[in-house]
């Protein structure tokens, strides 16, 4: 097959690293795989790929967030008819809800499509309606449906009266593996994080309402204070490459930090990395003492599946995706992600946890491999031509 991936980002975020993973995994099925990405001024992708890879050029956005989501999806919908024309494809897949929208405005104006699928990772609450509406239309277009968990199938299914098909993330144990790689201490260190300081609590996604960094800063300042094991932790924030406005949360965690006392920076008890290079994750994640990832709303929870892959002890709220993916996998702690003392009870249980010495089965049974399998088994259901 000829297949075109869509994404809405160069950037390092869940959804393009889903997109780039499942691409390669693909190619290695056989198939000619070429993702489509849009891309702001001077942005590249966050890694190098062997599959094609092509570029839609965004103008520099204005306005809210309203105004410049109507950017993105017009300048789409304005480029991708000769590039779709010239790749020839025999399905398209989107990953994301701008370029959902752009497939929905092509079809509805006439553009000849061929099959196109929509993975929905998870789905938002935006305060501004047409965001909500926008939302919906890149999915309910589509000519199918997956999600990334059973929960959001169970969603689709029961709330929104659309079936969506089971797919999942998977774990590169290449990348992610207990055992170090060169240069592993050499990059940490110069993020000011040398072995022979305290433990490290890592965070990987940025300041973000849904995975609840506020309370996860609650919770580690009531730590250090409280509790002797932790005087000397520190929280190291990783990534936060999003389009979305997180600018309330970014407030709620400057308060806490004034609050509390804690200062930010290099050599501070509170790091923010932003964006990593794509090499230097899995050796943070080696050497955090503990990932956590109290979210309240997540798709899949790849970061935490990456991390247990790589021997560290993980925390998750007790919810779904994790309940479906984690309930029986050891080195996990658990949480109720709305109660601050419930984050800290989990998180002291999840330091006291030893590393494990092997990716546990779950990381081995959620392999990318798996994953291509199962949506080249759902493509070819697709373009089956209906009998006459």
């Amino acid at each position: 097959m000829k297949v075109g991936l869509l994404t809405h980002s160069l950037r390092p975020r869940g959804g393009v690293v889903h997109t780039l993973e499942l691409a390669h995994a693909l190619a290695r099925r056989g198939h000619a795989v070429t993702v489509i990405a849009a891309a702001e001024p001077g942005e590249r992708l966050f890694r190098t790929v062997g599959f094609p890879v092509e570029t839609i050029a965004l103008p520099r956005l204005q306005g809210d967030l309203v105004a410049q989501v109507a950017q993105r999806i017009d300048t789409l919908v304005q480029a991708l008819p000769p590039l779709l024309a010239r790749g020839g494809f025999d399905l398209l897949h989107a990953q994301d809800s701008l370029s959902g929208n752009a497939l929905a405005l092509l079809r509805e104006a006439g553009y000849v499509l061929p099959p196109w699928l929509r993975t929905v990772h998870h789905l938002d609450v935006f305060g501004q309606p047409l965001l909500n509406r926008w939302q919906e239309r890149a999915w309910r277009a589509a000519d199918g449906v997956a999600c990334v968990s059973d929960g959001w199938c169970r969603h689709f299914r029961e709330v929104l009266r659309q079936p969506a098909e089971r797919m999942f993330n998977g774990v590169d144990l290449a990348r992610y593996r207990p055992q170090p790689e060169p240069g592993d201490a050499e990059a940490i260190e110069a993020l000011g994080l040398p072995a022979d300081t305290g433990p490290v609590l890592l965070l990987v996604g940025g300041v973000e309402e849904r995975k609840n960094s506020v309370r996860l800063l609650q919770a580690f300042a009531q730590l250090r204070t409280t509790d002797a094991a932790w005087a000397d932790t520190r929280l190291v924030v990783a990534g936060g490459a999003s389009m979305l406005d997180h600018g309330a949360a970014r407030r709620d965690w400057l308060a806490v930090l004034a609050a509390t006392g804690l200062a930010e920076g290099p050599q501070q008890p509170v790091l923010r990395t932003g964006p990593l290079p794509d090499a230097l994750l899995p050796a943070l994640m080696r050497r955090a003492g503990v990932l956590a990832m109290p979210s309240l709303v997540e798709g899949f929870g790849l970061a935490a599946l990456e991390a247990l892959a790589c021997g560290t002890p993980v925390l998750v709220s007790r919810r779904p995706p994790f309940t479906e993916t984690l309930h029986d996998t050891p080195a996990v702690a658990w949480c109720d992600p709305e109660d601050v003392a419930s984050i800290a009870t989990g998180l002291q249980q999840a330091l006291a946890l030893p590393r494990l010495p092997a990716p546990p089965p779950v990381c081995v049974a959620h392999s990318w491999a798996r994953s291509a399998a199962l949506h080249d088994a759902w493509y070819q259901r697709v373009l089956e031509p209906i009998p006459a």
